[in-house]
């Protein structure tokens, strides 16, 4: 697991899974797509509206889990003193706003004919815009400090205090009344949706899943090459 904190051992280990993972990466976006708009039923009341689900919800997931690995890093770069944390922050803070953009895009798309409207100041859909709000800051802190050492202290300080966020947008539908609906899909209980549905579902976020990680891989081993390059 060394390659995780370890640059030399990051850029060993992704040399030899680049190729792989973009063609896994490519092939489950094309087999989730053909699932979504022709193996994919309508929805009795949404209609075809209803496979925006298959960009939203998982771009809506990797929002997440990108912003809570990078405080798990930041918490490994402050407490640990491992330089890998910062690097990680830098490289994958755009590819979270890029996310989040897309489920916020997305869920207004999804929004209008449901709710006859683009946008609400909903619980959930609120939090997922401080989320961005929050990304665009750390992207902005990132270009502001000539400093790297401060500059790398602040952001992984303020996305540690920002991950207060992460339980509110995870939460929010369960603690407050919203428009939002509730998950559909929990580990807590059996799918609240049909098999003909999360087929394309599962496969639509593993196609995410391996696109996000094969682009934080590139943009990682760039911030090392950079950073290889100053010293």
């Amino acid at each position: 697991m060394k390659f995780l904190v370890n640059p030399n051992r990051f850029n060993s280990l992704t040399d030899l899974i680049l190729k792989p993972l973009m063609l896994l990466s490519i092939s489950l976006m094309v087999i989730g797509l053909i699932f979504a708009f022709f193996l994919s039923p309508d929805d009795y009341q949404q209609g075809s509206t209803v496979r925006i689900m298959y960009i939203h919800v998982p771009s809506a997931w990797l929002a997440l889990m990108t912003y809570f690995i990078m405080s798990l890093y930041s918490i490994a770069a402050l407490a640990f003193r491992i330089p890998f944390g910062f690097i990680v922050n830098t490289a994958v803070a755009p590819i979270g706003a890029i996310f989040t953009l897309i489920c916020i895009i997305t869920g207004s798309l999804w929004g209008k004919p449901m709710w006859g409207t683009w946008w609400v100041w909903d619980a959930r859909l609120t939090s997922v815009a401080i989320l961005f709000i929050i990304y665009l800051i750390i992207i902005l802190i990132n270009f502001s400090f000539e400093n790297r050492l401060v500059r790398e202290k602040i952001v992984a300080i303020f996305v540690l205090v920002g991950s207060v966020n992460l339980p509110i947008i995870k939460f929010s539908v369960d603690w407050w009344n919203t428009l939002h609906q509730t998950a559909s899909i929990s580990k807590l209980s059996s799918p609240n949706i049909d098999t003909a549905m999360l087929t394309p579902l599962i496969i639509m976020t593993l196609a995410f899943i391996f696109i996000g990680i094969l682009i934080a891989i590139l943009r990682i081993k760039t911030e090392i090459y950079i950073r290889k390059q100053s010293t």
